[in-house]
């Protein structure tokens, strides 16, 4: 994972803007192995997709920029996808990622937090760190192009000393991601799950915009009432 990050920031250090940038970790891949004996995931401890568009002359020529440097960054395989069919092959194994969480029968603590595109290496130690502190694998994947990675605390169902550990290292993740500047959430919203760390993670402005905006659409407090406005 940090040979795959640090090429995710010399891509971007080289100008390119991929229109999708999409990651999975070790603990990812081999779930997903599991699921769907797919050889591109056996023994990989990271897998990058990237996707160019544009005019086909340029986006050929991107593609094997690209591919330079994802080789000096120690990519064990490149596939190579042009056009809808083929570029759908490769989006069908991005889609198994979360199908091969779930059947691992853990319970996944799921968390879409967001942090600066330049600490994605540093990111990836951490969590490292993370589960070997507390016990419990940490599953990342997503969203890599806007620091948006879905970071998922795998814990045993019913087993209250996993869940604990659990929700320690989901408090470390926040904390952490806070400190850098980046967001608890980048897609799904703050719910009733993330309401313990709301006033960490945001400013008084950020709140009041909220309940200004809450205020506006349901004046009268009828729409998904009790949650964190």
């Amino acid at each position: 994972m940090p040979d795959a990050a640090a090429a995710i920031q010399k891509i971007f250090a080289a100008g390119f803007l991929p229109s999708a940038m999409e990651l999975g970790d070790a603990f990812t891949l081999e779930a997903a192995w599991k699921r769907t004996g797919n050889p591109i995931f056996n023994g990989s401890k990271a897998h990058l997709i990237l996707e160019l568009d544009g005019q086909e002359a340029s986006v050929r020529s991107e593609a094997d920029q690209l591919a330079n440097i994802l080789r000096e960054a120690h990519a064990l395989s490149l596939q190579t996808a042009n056009g809808a069919a083929e570029c759908e092959a490769i989006w069908d194994v991005r889609r198994e990622f979360s199908y091969g969480l779930k059947d691992t029968g853990l319970k996944k603590l799921n968390n879409d937090i967001v942090i600066p595109r330049g600490k994605l290496e540093e990111f990836f130690v951490f969590t490292d760190q993370l589960q070997k502190k507390y016990g419990v694998p940490v599953a990342c994947f997503g969203h890599a192009g806007d620091g948006n990675i879905h970071t998922n605390v795998m814990v045993v169902p019913n087993d209250p000393q996993q869940l604990e550990a659990g929700k320690k290292a989901v408090d470390e993740l926040f904390r952490k991601v806070i400190e850098w500047d980046g967001k608890i959430t980048g897609e799904h919203g703050i719910g009733l799950a993330k309401l313990p760390w709301w006033e960490m993670g945001t400013s008084p402005e950020e709140r009041e915009l909220h309940r200004r905006v809450k205020q506006a659409l349901d004046p009268n407090g009828i729409m998904n009432p009790g949650k964190f406005v």
